[in-house]
């Protein structure tokens, strides 16, 4: 695979530049360093190459930042997974302390891999010529591209240089067409330790400091005869909780995610109970018609279980997210690694129940005899004959029943139709859709 890893200090704009290779805003870019902080895949192309870009955070050595290690752990890993390299240096800034040390860890890869020297800020004929500097990082051959990941300048010859190393075209967006299952839920509710250990690696740093992930991380899990892309998001808080603009863009991040997920995981704090930003998370992923699996994390924390103590806690949250009935729910421990193979079989049967089809023959075979049994209310002396249903070709369960006059269909009655669909097909975890259309 064609794979570019960016990587160097804080705050020279490598995130800048991703998003300028991936061709969009996919990383949250400020200001501020030390915003990035795992490691976070795109995909672009160049002159008929595909190649995946890795963004990573900034490297820092003995510093007081408390992601400094896990920061650094993910910058080596990108850089042992990349076919190429891109040394980012601040050509505005100068030659740093910061870089000489990064220098010394790269230099361990000269001659096994294509490093190139990327001088950004370059917006200026005397920042470019200044760029030169770079040279005494001693990196070998290494060339230096002068480039403003801002405006663009200087990238397309970068990208000469770099797609020239690869001698394959490359898969265009290689995994677009697998599931995407999203973990979301409120902050420090344990959501990249959950993707962690699905994975098998420290694929998103993990502290107990809530808001360490920033960004929506992505992953391909393969395993026990499952494939799909598994996204981390930031924790979602309350519009009035959000104070820092980062914050602002992890959630937004966080939002986005979901809307493009096939499957939502709502992961809970079994120690908290449900809260109202739990409801209101579930309640969104509703109105988005998304897959639910609602995992109730940290079960280990709750002291003196009973036959029943499961039993009432999934009561309390289907009393909270009612009229939301159709989640399942899955009590686990991550920390223990309890029913976590259980919470993955759930998650792909609520996947494939989402994309389950009902012949239509078989539709009406079930559905005429519970209209027969209880046809709708006569509504204003008009009585209302359904004839038919089928389901329409949607990404999700929606089915169009025909009848004579569908606008005196009452929403009770709808209810009635989806309940009696519920009980002879399995839908659980998925949002049913009814059209009621005039024959």
């Amino acid at each position: 695979m064609n794979t570019i890893a960016i990587v160097g200090r804080p705050n020279v704009g490598k995130s800048t530049l991703f998003n300028r290779l991936v061709g969009r805003r996919q990383a949250i870019m400020d200001n501020q360093s030390g915003v990035t902080r795992d490691r976070h895949y795109g995909y672009g192309d160049w002159t008929g190459h595909n190649f995946t870009v890795i963004d990573t955070g900034g490297y820092v050595h003995n510093s007081d930042d408390i992601f400094e290690g896990e920061i650094n752990k993910q910058v080596k890993l990108a850089i042992e997974e990349a076919d190429v390299v891109l040394f980012m240096v601040d050509a505005e800034a100068g030659l740093h302390g910061l870089d000489e040390e990064f220098a010394h860890i790269l230099r361990r890869y000269i001659g096994k891999k294509p490093i190139y020297l990327v001088a950004n800020k370059a917006d200026t004929n005397l920042r470019a010529h200044g760029s030169g500097e770079f040279y005494a990082l001693g990196l070998g051959e290494t060339e230096v591209f002068a480039i403003s990941s801002a405006n663009g300048s200087g990238t397309g010859e970068l990208l000469d240089a770099i797609v020239s190393n690869f001698e394959e075209a490359g898969e265009e967006e290689p995994n677009s067409e697998l599931p995407r299952i999203a973990i979301i839920g409120r902050p420090n509710v344990g959501k990249s330790s959950f993707v962690n250990l699905l994975l098998g690696e420290d694929r998103s740093i993990v502290t107990d400091v809530a808001g360490t992930t920033r960004d929506s991380i992505e992953a391909k899990y393969s395993a026990f005869g499952h494939e799909f892309m598994l996204v981390d998001t930031a924790g979602l808080r309350r519009k009035a909780r959000v104070n820092e603009d980062i914050e602002f863009y992890s959630n937004m991040r966080s939002l986005r995610a979901m809307e493009a997920a096939d499957v939502c995981v709502v992961l809970l704090d079994a120690s908290r109970g449900i809260e109202a930003q739990d409801v209101a998370i579930i309640a969104l992923a509703d109105k988005n018609r998304k897959g639910i699996v609602i995992l109730v994390n940290k079960w280990d924390l709750i002291e003196g279980k009973e036959t029943n103590t499961a039993r009432d806690f999934e009561a309390k949250i289907k009393e909270k997210i009612a009229p939301i009935a159709y989640p399942p729910v899955v009590f686990i421990s991550v920390l223990n690694k309890q029913r976590v193979h259980k919470a993955l079989e759930v998650i792909m049967e609520v996947y494939s129940n989402k994309r389950r089809k009902i012949p239509t023959s078989q539709l009406n075979d079930v559905m005429l005899k519970e209209i027969e049994k209880y046809p709708p209310p006569i509504q204003k002396g008009k009585m209302v004959r359904i004839k038919y249903a089928t389901q329409l070709p949607t990404h999700n369960p929606v089915f169009a029943f025909f009848c004579n006059l569908p606008q005196y269909i009452p929403d009770s009655y709808a209810r009635y139709l989806e309940n009696r669909m519920r009980e002879h097909f399995d839908f659980t975890g998925v949002p049913i859709g009814l059209a009621f259309r005039k024959k």
